[in-house]
């Protein structure tokens, strides 16, 4: 029943070989075989910075690879090998065991270990081949080969990398220890390992820029739990929440992700104080706007700093100019950030702003930010960017002045779709017609509605009864016409967009659910929209697809057109708690948590839509993001909507009616954040109790929250 301590988990393991393995710390990422060799002429290799500095990693004993017996993963960012050196004459039974472990951040450092377990000395040569391309992250997706980069040996058994390329000099250094003899890209030892001994030499891959060398974040000599990733880790850890159930698989599910969000986090040298989340590997190792303000939003009752420092680092980068070639404009949100060479895909900008929804998550995210409070400086210093992200929505998102917000792409470069479902053919009619844009998607009117409403709230708790008047009316006048525009009455849906003729795209998909989040849907239409989510046409049995199966581009093995997505079912959760739906909230909650245990309690960033009914496990989607931000993200979510716990703390009140599965009570849930408090919520079948609001002046309120 209760989740042991960090110090004394085993170690995450993957079973049986797979196709490959990754390793994540901030925006470092490496992608293996299992057995750990990074073989060229494919998407491996470690990443740092959108850069594969490292395309080649592959080891040999006596000329032969070793066989994969296991890999096992303590944290996201460290793995060890190991494999088997099979005997000389082929029989019998091996002795020679190899253990490579490995850590990635800033660069990479492995140890590689030879066990003897017989009992007589064995001699054997180890070789290690290497390359290094420099290809940019999108080459490597792509499958557009570079060069490889010259290389050369230096002194202290060292070897080099190094080419140019648009301007920028890039190296990398490779550095072993036990004096290995260099030649050819190759790094050689000569092992003399005793009976019943082991042999173990430490490797460093450490890139540079420009002559800038990184500071690899675990280096040889230092204890791996010294270092500043685990160190990191730890600090998150004892931060997020600290869960004791009945239910094994769910507390594993959060342990995972809290896991997971740790070393996905980015911290900007220059403003270590704001960490952000990367979105996920392995080819979104930086920063989103949208990815990273909704994974904000389903940690704020566990950890509100990721919040702020999100907020912060976007509001840096907050549009100032109009500029068709990155879709640049005043008051506007990026859509992602890249380094180096990744930037030419963005029209040549470090940063490309062609989102519609990011602008009124921001201020949707500062208006939680300050109903959860402990925070109230760096709300009002965000404050003017929101009154910026407000102005974007209503000068430049609502461009033909209709009251709703569209997109349409300024260049050949950006993406056709540009809400959260930014595949090319993510946004389609009931026929299967692909809308044309300019598109209002459905859940975006719902996000600049509660963008409204929040800013409504923030000044009618600061005094200023004319803005709040203000916004309140502008939140009202939306809802209504998207209740009016929107509504297919002889469907008894909301049409996921209108298009360029203002025609509703009237497919039945999962961005309701997202405006059931956000409160814009009427009441009297609420009960129809929650009845279709949950409806065998919707419902997989692993969580809510992303289009019904009834709809002609229905594609269970698609990324956007019926597949599960466990974020999109965490925003539609909430939703259906929102207005009072919990039977079929508790359903969608059991449904992802039972798809985690299948995927080794990590959800994918998606799966695959086939019924529940058809296969005993979820279908993996192959190219599927993993560890992945908001994925990661989503049982915490669904953990804080099944609490049902909602603070305002200008008025001193907290509501609280907790709604868990009967399945996973007596629960214990510790270090929920409210203000500067941190609270403990015992639940049973007949009871539960709140404690740490003692001294704080707040009511508790036993009753499910109101909407905000």
């Amino acid at each position: 029943m209760t989740q042991p301590p960090a110090a004394s988990r085993p170690p995450f393991s993957y079973g049986p070989p797979r196709r490959n393995m990754t390793l994540v710390e901030g925006s470092t990422f490496c992608i293996s075989e299992p057995g750990g060799d990074i073989r060229p002429g494919c998407e491996q290799g470690l990443f740092v910075r959108d850069t594969r500095v490292l395309s080649r990693w592959e080891l040999t004993v006596d000329g032969s690879a070793p066989l994969p017996l296991t890999a096992q993963q303590a944290r996201p960012y460290s793995a060890v090998f190991l494999s088997r050196i099979p005997p000389p004459s082929g029989r019998g039974d091996s002795t020679l065991l190899v253990e490579r472990s490995r850590y990635v951040g800033e660069g990479m450092r492995e140890d590689v270990t030879i066990r003897n377990t017989g009992p007589s000395p064995v001699t054997c040569a180890l070789a290690l081949a290497t390359d290094a391309d420099f290809a940019d992250l999108f080459e490597v997706k792509d499958g557009r080969p570079r060069p490889q980069a010259a290389a050369s040996a230096t002194g202290n058994s060292k070897l080099r990398f190094a080419c140019r390329i648009g301007g920028r000099h890039h190296e990398l250094l490779i550095n072993g220890d036990e004096r290995p003899t260099v030649a050819d890209r190759v790094m050689a030892w000569r092992a003399a390992i005793p009976a019943h001994g082991q042999w173990t030499t430490s490797i460093e891959v450490v890139p540079a820029t420009d002559g800038v060398t990184m500071k690899l974040r675990h280096p040889r000599g230092q204890a791996v739990e010294h270092a500043i990733p685990a160190r990191l880790l730890r600090e998150w850890r004892q931060r997020g929440p600290q869960l004791r159930t009945a239910d094994h698989d769910l507390a594993a599910t959060l342990e995972r992700s809290l896991e997971d969000l740790g070393a996905l986090r980015i911290f900007d040298p220059e403003h270590p104080e704001r960490p952000v989340v990367a979105a996920g590997a392995p080819w979104f190792m930086t920063l989103f706007g949208r990815d990273s303000l909704l994974t904000s939003w389903m940690l704020l009752s566990w950890d509100a700093g990721l919040a702020v420092g999100t907020l912060q680092t976007l509001a840096a980068r907050q549009g100032r100019a109009a500029d068709p070639a990155s879709e640049e404009e005043p008051g506007k949100i990026l859509h992602e950030v890249r380094f180096g060479r990744a930037t030419l895909a963005l029209g040549g900008r470090s940063a490309y702003y062609g989102t519609a929804d990011a602008t009124p998550l921001f201020v949707m995210l500062l208006g939680e930010l300050h109903r959860w409070g402990g925070h109230d400086t760096e709300v009002r210093a965000l404050l003017p960017h929101a009154d910026r992200a407000l102005d974007w929505i209503e000068r430049y998102g609502d461009a033909d002045g209709d009251g709703f917000v569209e997109y349409a792409r300024k260049t050949e470069r950006g993406l056709v779709n540009q809400g959260w479902k930014d595949s090319f053919d993510g946004v389609n009619f009931a026929d299967g017609r692909m809308a044309e844009p300019p598109i209002a998607l459905a859940e975006v009117q719902g996000y600049t509605y509660a963008a409204y409403r929040a800013r409504a709230r923030i000044a009618r708790e600061s005094g200023d009864g004319a803005g709040a008047a203000r916004w309140d009316a502008k939140a009202d006048h939306l809802k209504k016409a998207f209740n009016d525009a929107y509504w297919l009455p002889g469907r008894g849906w909301f049409a996921v967009a209108l298009d360029r003729a203002k025609e509703p795209v009237d497919a039945l998909t999962s961005n309701i659910g997202h405006c059931l989040w956000t409160g814009i849907i009427d009441d009297d239409k609420a009960a129809h929209v929650a009845a279709h989510l949950l409806s065998g046409d919707m419902f997989s049995g692993w969580g809510i697809r992303t289009l019904a199966a009834s709809m002609a581009a229905y594609n269970p093995m698609s990324y956007h057109n019926g597949s599960v997505w466990p974020h999109d079912n965490a925003l539609c959760l909430a939703g259906l708690m929102r207005y009072g739906f919990t039977g079929p909230a508790q359903r969608v909650a059991e449904a992802v948590l039972d798809a985690a245990r299948h995927f080794g309690h990590r959800l994918p960033e998606l799966f695959c839509g086939f019924p529940r009914a058809d296969y005993p496990a979820p279908i993996p989607y192959p190219t599927s993001c993993s560890p992945q931000a908001w994925a990661a993200a989503a049982p915490l979510q669904i953990l804080h909507s099944l609490l049902r716990f909602t603070p305002d703390l200008a008025a001193a009140r907290a509501w609280c009616a907790p709604a868990i599965p009967r399945r996973y009570l007596p629960v214990q849930v510790s270090n929920l954040q409210f203000g500067k408090s941190r609270l403990t919520m015992n639940i049973h079948e007949d009871r539960w109790d709140l404690t740490g609001l003692d001294n704080t002046g707040i009511t508790l309120i036993r009753t499910p929250p109101p909407a905000w």
